[in-house]
């Protein structure tokens, strides 16, 4: 049987290319797959039988891929790496509203969640739709339904996804998404199909790319990045066939968000770049929005220069913006604040970046979420004790725990399971024991 295996040279190709050992490739692609909530064990052996022929598990193949991709820093198709296509594969346009209902179906039922840790694996190499290849393109949502809709049906929907966004920022993604993935498939997707108005489907159509951004952004919240990434691109298409422009771009900059808190730091670049320059607004307010994700992303990829003029531009145009908060979350004082501690931190000040965080807390007001003060504030006690301000730090978490009671945010609870490593060193001291004790307890109920 062995000798009928025929050597995949393209892998082997892909794998010396990227200028480490098959060891070091077998140990980077189980750490994709713990990222992605799928632990795999592979070895060099493993590595050396791909290369002879030998096809590792289908499921496994785009941890593989997305392997090469972070290495090599381009996106890898099946093909490439010597891999048979996937039977889904097709040379049809994707049916938008088809794959929206697919996902939120999978989204919404309790008992089939599980099946998406699968889809938990953020892709630097993920292909984003160009705002010329979007624009207008909808030919999957024309029906001469006898059912018709109207502005009035919008409202519904931009109401819904409204409440849904403060029902996230208010108690976490994992009450929110269910509900997100539900509005979504039965009442969402039929509007779609729907006979409408070119007016009317146009508003629609902008809605649910709204609507669809929100739930990836939920999705993000409980650390299943590839579903996001999913999400996002439904919303990028759809807003290109509805003609928003600004959601495109906002969508975009979420993105480059979700690459920057995951630490890739030249992808986080690239959305940011791309958001900036596709924005059909130049306003001030617009300017500070994208010009901070900027700044941070910069900061992040390790170009101080770049991201320090990058935030000072963001600070002038947040001087003479107007003081109205847009319908996607404006970008205030407290906004740039946070934007500011993070350019400082991954510039190498740590103490500059406790300060700003201090500062975006005295600067927050009710449009800053409770879900956004945690995860921050967990951030500024980590910065805390990095600086060896062990006391302070264990007053922070003991803020976080104290705002943390109905919260069911995948992210905070992240943060806040480290705290006890984090504290490992320190536990000899009452300060440090107290909180973990405090933890332990919360934990049994």
């Amino acid at each position: 049987m062995a000798a009928d295996l025929k050597p995949n040279e393209r892998l082997k190709r892909l794998i010396d290319e990227t200028g480490g050992s098959q060891q070091q490739f077998a140990a980077l692609v189980n750490r994709l797959g713990t990222e992605r909530g799928t632990p795999t064990t592979y070895t060099g052996v493993a590595v050396h039988h791909w290369c002879k022929g030998h096809k590792p598990k289908e499921e496994n193949r785009p941890l593989i891929m997305e392997a090469l991709a972070r290495k090599l820093g381009r996106p890898i198709t099946h093909v490439e790496a010597g891999f048979p296509s996937p039977v889904e594969g097709s040379a049809a346009r994707p049916d938008t509203v088809a794959e929206l209902i697919d996902l939120g179906t999978a989204d919404m039922v309790p008992g089939r969640r599980s099946v998406l840790g699968a889809a938990s694996l953020f892709s630097v190499a993920l292909v984003i739709p160009d705002w010329p290849d979007v624009i207008g393109r909808m030919e999957s949502v024309k029906s001469g339904s006898s059912v018709r809709v109207g502005m009035s049906d919008v409202e519904v929907v931009t109401n819904v996804t409204e409440r849904l966004r403060e029902m996230y920022g208010k108690f976490g993604g994992r009450t929110s998404r269910p509900m997100a993935a539900a509005f979504l498939v039965n009442d969402v997707t039929p509007y779609l199909r729907a006979d409408a108005s070119e007016e009317v489907r146009k508003a629609l159509m902008s809605a649910v790319a709204f609507l669809s951004y929100i739930t990836g952004w939920m999705a993000v919240d409980e650390g299943l990045h590839g579903l996001a990434q999913r999400y996002y691109t439904k919303s990028l298409e759809l807003a290109g066939a509805s003609s928003d422009h600004l959601t495109y771009c906002h969508v975009l900059r979420g993105m480059s968000v979700q690459a920057a808190d995951l630490g890739h730091g030249p992808t986080a670049i690239r959305l940011a770049e791309a958001a900036s320059g596709a924005s059909p607004q130049t306003g001030p307010r617009m300017r500070a929005f994208m010009g901070g994700q900027l700044a941070h992303s910069y900061a992040l990829a390790g170009d101080k220069g770049a991201a320090m003029r990058s935030i000072r531009e963001t600070e002038k145009a947040l001087d003479v913006a107007e003081s109205r908060i847009g319908a996607f979350g404006g970008f205030s004082p407290s906004t740039l604040a946070y934007a500011t501690a993070q350019v400082r931190y991954y510039t190498g000040d740590v103490v500059g970046s406790v300060k700003s965080l201090q500062s975006h807390f005295q600067l927050r007001d009710p449009t800053d979420t409770e879900v956004s003060g945690l995860r921050f504030g967990a951030l500024l006690a980590e910065r805390q004790l990095e600086m060896g301000h062990l006391e302070a730090a264990c007053h922070t978490w003991g803020k976080v725990l104290d705002g943390r009671s109905g919260v069911r945010s995948g992210r905070v609870d992240r943060q806040v399971s480290d705290i006890a490593s984090r504290l490992r060193p320190y536990r000899s001291t009452p300060v440090a024991r107290d909180l973990c004790e405090r933890i332990r307890q919360s934990s049994r109920t």
